[in-house]
């Protein structure tokens, strides 16, 4: 049973998602739901960054120097920490050493993403190959009609995905622009 599995490891809602290489859009669905059914702010330091204390003088944000956070400073700080742990504890070492010399759990992720996934021009040939297998789609000869669902169902979900990381790129750029 274990074989068919695309990490070769059993599900368990306890159990680290482990990721070899292989699959990556399978572990990364399934990563980001591990990691906030732990707690949704570790979520938040791999999606945006970690939480840096900040002093406000004249207008001015400076970083606090580390002996000056607070208690709870301290622990909003210490969510990135967590995440860096759960994402490289989930890497085999050759995934795990790509990563190694990141500083931040948002870095890991995105490093992995590119990695796997590659950046925007890729995904977006990526979504017009997806698109065109779509359209392009039909049952083959001694496929049955389970193997077909598959097909399709892994089309689709794939669009899906890409076009759902298209918008957020979308809305992220409008965010910025209005900086």
């Amino acid at each position: 049973m274990t074989e068919k599995l695309p990490f070769g490891e059993d599900a368990s809602i306890n159990k680290l998602p482990l990721f070899c290489g292989l699959n990556y859009q399978f572990w990364k669905v399934r990563m980001k739901i591990f990691v906030e059914s732990i707690d949704r702010r570790i979520w938040d330091a791999i999606e945006n960054g970690p939480f840096i204390p900040k002093d406000e003088k004249d207008n001015v944000s400076t970083e606090k120097p580390w002996s000056q956070w607070t208690e709870s400073e301290s622990k909003k700080a210490k969510f990135d920490c967590i995440a860096k742990n759960i994402i490289t504890s989930a890497l085999n070492s050759d995934e795990f050493f790509r990563v190694s010399q990141c500083a931040l759990a948002k870095e890991i992720w995105n490093i992995l993403e590119v990695i796997h996934e590659g950046t925007n021009n890729v995904k977006r040939a990526r979504k017009h190959a997806l698109i065109q297998e779509y359209e392009m789609f039909k049952m083959i000869k001694g496929e049955t009609i389970a193997d077909v669902q598959k097909r399709f169902t892994h089309i689709v979900n794939h669009l899906i995905i890409l076009e759902r990381e298209e918008l957020n790129i979308k809305i992220l750029e409008c965010l910025d622009r209005s900086w």
